[in-house]
C-alpha cells in the first residue's frame, strides 16, 4: 500500500501536540484528540490487511465560541499530515431540490485539491530532468540545429544578435568540420547558461497557449462535475496551440522547466495516487455545523427553513457514513475520510442535530473561552504571533518596532475587556486592537518615520491610544 501520509509516521501524538503548540495557545483537550485521530490514520495503514477496511475514522465535533482556535487546529492538522484538506461551511449547503450547492461538492473540491497536491509532488521529482530539457530548448534557440533550414539561425540566435557569432566563441576555429564546431560552440553556450552569464539576454520562446483555460462552463447547481467535463471537452478542441513570448533567458528557463515537467509526469498516475490519498487520508472540516441544527430557527423564519436544515443534515449523513461520490477524476469512497465539524452552538445544542449525524461524530471536544492571560500568550508565543508579523512588516521599511512586556499585557487586558463588553470574538479581537494601536505608525512610515528608526510600544502608549476607546460605551464605532 502506498505511503498516503508521508512523514506522519515520524510524529507521535505527543509530538503532534508539540507542533500544534507552536501556533495554538491552550485548548489542550482538543489538540490531544486531533493528535490521536491523526496518528490513528497511520496506525490503520499499518494494521493487518483484513482489519484495515474495518477500522473507521473517529470523526470529531469541536464545540466552542468563535475565535478560540477551532479552524486553526484543523488547518495545522492537515499541514502536519500533508493530507488533502478542505474547509467548508455547512450553512452554504442546501437540501437537494433547493437552489445552492449540494454536499457532494465538498468531496469533488477535495479531490481537485488532492490532484493539484500530487501533481506538484510528481513535478518536484522530475524537476532536475525538466531543467536539463529546458536548457536544451534554450540552446536550440541560441544555437539552432544544422537542419534548421536555409542556414538561418532562428529568432534570438547568436548569429542574429550583437556579440553572438560562432567564431566569437572560439576565434581559432576557422576550419574543420562545421558540425564539430557547432557542438563545441553549443557546449560553450551550455557552460555560460549554467553559470548564469546569459540570464539577462532576451530570446523568443514558444509556449502553450493558456487561452483555453480562461473559458469556463457553468452547469446547473449541483452538477459541477458536468460543467467541468464540458469545459474539458471544449478546451481540448483548441488543440496544442502555441504562442510566442519574448523573455529573458532566466525567465525562459523557469517557464520551459515547468512545461517540460508537465510533459514528464503521468497524469493518469497522478489521478490514481490522488484518489487513493483522498480516500485514505483526506480531511474535511465542516464549519458552522450548528447553523444547520434544527434549534437555530428564529421566530422570523418559516417552517420551511427548519426542513431545509434537516435536509442538509440528511444529505450530509451518507457522505460522513461512507458512500461513493462521482468526481471528474473518478469515483471516491468516503468511508475513511476524516470529518472534523465545529460550531459555536450559541442558539442550538449538539443534541439538536439529527441523532444519526450525532452518532457519526463520536469524539466531542469543548473548547474554552480565551482570557487575558491567553491573549498575552497568543501575542508572544506562537511562531506566527501578531506582534512578530507587524515586526516583519515594518522591517521591510527598515523600521524596528519593540513591544515592552507591560505594553503587551495592556493590549491583552484591553482585548479581553472589549470582548467582555461588546461581543466575544475570541483572538480575532487582537487583530482589531493592534490595527487601531498601530494605525498612525503604519500610515506615517516611511514619510514621517524614516528608515533606521526604532519605535517602542509601552503600556503608556497603549493606554493613550486605546483606553479611551475601550472605555467608551459605544465601542462598535471604534473597534467593530
Amino acid at each position: 500500500m502506498p505511503n498516503i501520509t508521508p512523514h506522519i509516521e515520524e510524529l507521535t501524538p505527543r509530538q503532534i501536540v508539540e507542533e500544534l503548540n507552536k501556533y495554538i495557545i491552550g485548548q489542550d483537550d482538543a489538540k490531544k484528540n486531533v493528535a490521536i485521530a491523526l496518528r490513528n490514520r497511520w496506525r490503520r495503514q499499518n494494521a493487518p490487511e483484513e482489519m484495515r477496511d474495518e477500522i473507521m475514522p473517529n470523526n470529531i465535533i469541536m464545540i466552542g465560541p468563535t475565535g478560540v482556535g477551532k479552524t486553526e487546529i484543523a488547518r495545522r492538522l492537515a499541514r502536519l499530515a500533508r493530507a488533502p484538506f478542505i474547509k467548508v461551511e455547512a450553512s452554504k449547503f442546501t437540501e437537494v431540490g433547493y437552489v445552492g450547492r449540494d454536499v457532494d461538492s465538498m468531496i469533488r473540491d477535495l479531490t481537485d485539491i488532492a490532484v493539484n497536491m500530487v501533481e506538484e509532488e510528481h513535478k518536484e521529482e522530475v524537476q532536475d530532468r525538466a531543467r536539463e530539457l529546458a536548457e536544451e530548448r534554450i540552446l536550440d534557440i541560441l544555437i539552432p540545429p544544422e537542419d534548421d533550414g536555409q542556414g538561418r539561425g532562428g529568432n534570438g540566435s547568436p548569429e542574429n544578435e550583437p556579440g553572438f557569432t560562432l567564431h566569437d566563441v572560439d576565434e581559432s576555429e576557422t576550419e574543420g568540420d562545421q558540425s564539430s564546431l557547432r557542438e563545441r560552440t553549443r557546449q560553450k553556450f551550455r557552460d555560460k547558461l549554467q553559470r548564469g552569464d546569459l540570464d539577462d539576454r532576451e530570446i523568443e520562446i514558444e509556449v502553450s497557449s493558456e487561452s483555453n483555460s480562461m473559458m469556463q462552463v457553468f452547469g446547473p447547481m449541483g452538477m459541477e462535475e458536468m460543467g467541468v467535463d464540458l469545459q474539458d471537452l471544449f478546451g481540448s478542441l483548441g488543440g496544442g496551440q502555441k504562442k510566442t513570448r519574448r523573455v529573458t533567458v532566466e525567465e525562459a528557463r523557469e517557464i520551459l522547466t515547468q512545461e517540460e515537467a508537465q510533459k514528464l509526469i503521468d497524469m493518469d498516475q497522478v489521478k490514481e495516487d490522488a484518489l487513493e490519498r483522498v480516500q485514505q487520508a483526506g480531511i474535511v472540516f465542516v464549519d458552522e455545523i450548528d447553523k444547520v441544527a434544527a434549534g437555530t430557527r428564529t421566530r422570523d423564519e418559516g417552517s420551511g427553513q427548519g426542513v431545509s436544515r434537516q435536509g442538509v443534515q440528511r444529505d450530509l449523513l451518507p457522505i460522513v457514513e461512507g458512500s461513493n461520490v462521482q468526481t471528474k477524476h473518478g469515483m471516491v469512497k468516503t468511508d475513511h475520510i476524516l470529518f472534523v465539524a465545529s460550531g459555536a452552538f450559541h442558539s442550538a445544542k449538539p443534541s439538536d442535530l439529527i441523532p444519526e449525524l450525532q452518532g457519526r461524530f463520536p469524539i466531542r471536544v469543548e473548547l474554552n473561552n480565551l482570557d487575558e492571560d491567553d491573549f498575552y500568550e497568543i501575542l508572544t508565543k506562537p511562531k506566527n504571533a501578531l506582534i512578530k508579523q507587524y515586526r516583519a512588516l515594518l522591517r521591510s521599511e527598515d523600521v524596528e518596532i519593540e513591544f515592552e512586556d507591560e505594553g503587551v499585557r495592556e493590549l491583552a487586558r484591553i482585548a479581553a475587556q472589549v470582548n467582555a463588553d461588546v461581543e466575544n470574538i475570541g483572538a480575532r479581537r487582537l487583530h482589531t486592537v493592534l490595527t487601531t494601536l498601530l494605525e498612525d505608525l503604519l500610515f506615517d512610515v516611511p514619510e514621517k518615520i524614516e528608515p533606521g528608526t526604532t519605535v517602542t510600544v509601552d503600556a503608556e502608549m497603549v493606554e493613550e491610544r486605546l483606553s479611551s476607546i475601550a472605555s467608551s460605551r459605544d465601542l462598535s464605532q471604534y473597534i467593530l
